[in-house]
């Protein structure tokens, strides 16, 4: 019997259906993106915000004054009396009552100029310019609080961590579809329920679950693109990458045109209820289908493939085997159980580990430079155009592993050549930083190519979605890793990314190279990679079973 990648040959290898597939799933990328970075706009930073003393509400009404004129009147005393406080984490020790003047509140203070009263911390009386621009104004996450927008982020990045897990475990075991809609829909509803979160507990627990959901649309969908193609066809691996890009030079459009936080957050999850329709478009993938047993379903979805392709498959296609490989559910034991699984799980979960570290971390560091948030951001986004089009010129003529290992090896380079650069060239010190995260972006995404082309069918989306998971915990780790050690060198935090990008860099040229080659089907296939390969591009040689998968 043929195997299913010789099927899929004859039903056509990226024809109108795959393209149609891909073009719908794609889309998918452009939603998470916007989600993973949305933190940058719906957390900015108010432009004005100041403390109101207690009691100034009530005389501001009693005495008719504007905002303008309450904060000359309250807070301008203040500033004048205490060069070194802004007025926005610090407050004058008063309250005021009726008896105060509406002309001159501090007059009942007698002698005592402004700089000679006692001060307090802020706690809840702040006043923003524009109240609703931000979660940071909406939930007074300011001065002592500020720490709380970096949790935000983090109880995101702790959603996908549990999205790897739970979604990806969900997607070997009830299907690839199932698991893409229901995490549709989940997003969907999650996103309109942050936006309009009471209070920031209930924001922080949707968030996460909005996390958890988005990681299961974007691991879902790119595992259906990959398992749907032939394997000369899977640089479509890389292409959806683009489509993540596109949503990061997007958002800030998005975010310029919608003034307030709620908007954004609905006009970045709403899209999400569109993809419920795909249900009568994308079909299951037929490669799961096999390792399920199901080969009817099987070979009824490779025959409407085959049509749609303008493709016949033969006759006597007319029943369908599956290997006797045991189906059972994944465990992260059956990653690690084999010397080469083990090998090839531990490596890949390191690299995207450092892939996201070193990722995010660039990007913060260029944005701490100032300048319009808008353009910046966009401008960071396109950086990242010219990596996707230099893996596909690349990878399918010298293969993966090169261009997986040089790219983190350049990123080393630049991040300690700019670390040692002087302060008074900056133009050539983010020239260098923005060499570093094109070339860190070129890892970031041969990363997702080469994890899901290494695992078994039976494994695979268990596979991505676990080692993908410490791109997650990387992701927690940048902004604690970049600011801590700034604080003590700004440099700092540039020579461990260059550490950790050498090191990955050699790392990855243990693994095999999988240029040309079939989808591994089962754990004997991936054990035997390394001899089965030979040179660079050289296919595997069919070995005798009766398994379609």
């Amino acid at each position: 019997m043929p195997s299913f990648d010789e099927v899929l040959k004859e039903a056509g290898e990226f024809g109108r259906f795959q393209k149609r597939v891909f073009f719908l799933l794609s889309q998918t990328g452009i939603t998470f993106s916007s989600l993973f970075a949305s933190v940058v706009f719906l957390g900015r930073a108010p432009d004005d915000f100041w403390c109101r003393i207690p009691g100034a509400a009530e005389l501001s009404d009693r005495c008719g004054w504007t905002l303008e004129e309450e904060r000359n009147l309250t807070v301008l005393p203040l500033l004048l009396g205490n060069k070194s406080v802004s007025g926005e984490c610090e407050r004058l020790d008063v309250t005021w009552d009726a008896s105060a003047g509406c002309t001159s509140p501090l007059a009942r203070y007698g002698n005592h100029s402004s700089g000679n009263l006692p001060l307090a911390p802020c706690h809840d009386n702040w006043v923003y310019e524009q109240p609703h621009s931000s979660i940071v104004s909406e939930y007074d996450l300011v001065c002592g609080n500020a720490w709380m927008l970096d949790l935000s982020q983090a109880i995101l990045n702790l959603g996908f961590l549990a999205g790897a897990f739970i979604l990806g475990y969900a997607a070997d075991r009830y299907g690839r579809i199932l698991i893409y809609l229901l995490s549709c829909l989940g997003v969907g509803i999650c996103g309109i329920i942050v936006a309009f979160s009471p209070n920031f507990t209930v924001f922080l627990i949707f968030r996460f679950l909005q996390g958890m959901f988005g990681k299961g649309t974007w691991m879902t969908c790119y595992v259906i693109v990959t398992e749907i193609v032939g394997s000369d066809q899977r640089i479509v691996g890389i292409v959806i990458q683009i489509f993540f890009t596109l949503g990061i030079i997007i958002l800030p459009g998005i975010a310029y045109l919608i003034p307030t936080w709620q908007g954004i957050q609905l006009a970045i999850s709403l899209p999400n209820f569109l993809f419920l329709l795909y249900y009568w478009v994308v079909p299951e993938s037929p490669r799961w289908l096999l390792t399920r047993k199901k080969g009817e379903k099987a070979l009824k979805i490779m025959r409407n493939i085959a049509k749609h392709n303008g493709k016949f498959l033969s006759p006597h296609y007319s029943e369908i085997t599956i290997s006797n490989e045991e189906v059972s559910n994944p465990s992260f034991l059956d990653l690690v159980r084999t010397p080469q699984m083990r090998r090839n799980t531990l490596i890949l979960m390191y690299a995207w580990f450092t892939s996201a570290l070193i990722y995010q971390g660039l990007v913060m560091r260029l944005g701490i430079i100032g300048g319009n948030l808008y353009l910046d951001f966009f401008i960071s986004g396109a950086v990242e155009l010219p990596a996707a089009l230099l893996i596909i010129v690349t990878i399918d003529r010298v293969g993966r592993r090169l261009p997986f290992a040089m790219s983190n090896i350049v990123a080393s380079i630049a991040c300690l050549i700019t670390a040692f650069l002087p302060e008074d060239i900056p133009w050539l010190k983010t020239t260098v930083a923005t060499l570093g995260r094109l070339s860190i972006t070129i890892a970031f995404e041969v990363v997702y190519l080469v994890n899901s082309e290494l695992y078994p069918t039976t494994l695979r989306n268990f596979g991505v979605s676990l080692c993908s998971s410490l791109c997650d915990l990387g992701g927690i780790i940048a902004p604690f890793l970049l600011f801590r050690l700034a604080a003590i060198w700004l440099e700092l935090p540039l020579i461990i990314f260059s550490i950790l990008a050498a090191v990955c860099g050699l790392l990855v040229l243990l693994l095999p190279e999988t240029k040309g080659i079939s989808l591994p089907e089962t754990l004997e296939d991936v054990e035997q990679l390394p001899s089965n390969f030979g040179k660079c591009g050289k296919k595997r040689k069919h070995r005798d079973t009766n398994s379609y998968i």
